[in-house]
């Protein structure tokens, strides 16, 4: 790398998220990837949790407000990556037939 070249995968050498990385989730998922909110308000949450050996990449990154990211701790959404964006899968007390969801944002306009 040189100039201002940024990793977007550093693996398991650390949890925390470089800003360079930040930024290509929040370009991705522009905001919360479930509510649209602005990236400002985010949190990036890896979908398979970094100490149950989730790497820290793109693929396993997503970005979610404080309030999307708090459920998907607390309860049996699952997240995550199809097609190179984010899909959100409810339980089957929310939807029996469990059909993943996407924000509404990623189906309006062209990336």
């Amino acid at each position: 790398m040189n100039g201002d070249s940024q990793p977007l995968d550093i693996g398991r050498a650390n949890h925390v998220i470089p800003d360079g990385m930040r930024r290509a989730v929040a370009a991705r998922d522009r905001g919360c990837a479930r509510c649209g909110r602005p990236a400002s308000w985010c949190d990036i949450h890896h979908i398979v949790e970094w100490q149950n050996g989730g790497p820290t990449e793109i693929n396993n990154l997503v970005m979610l407000c404080k309030m999307h990211h708090r459920e998907i701790h607390v309860t049996e959404w699952i997240v995550r990556i199809v097609d190179g964006l984010p899909e959100f899968i409810p339980p089957r007390w929310v939807d029996p037939d469990q059909i993943p969801r996407r924000q509404p944002l990623h189906s309006l306009s062209p990336r």
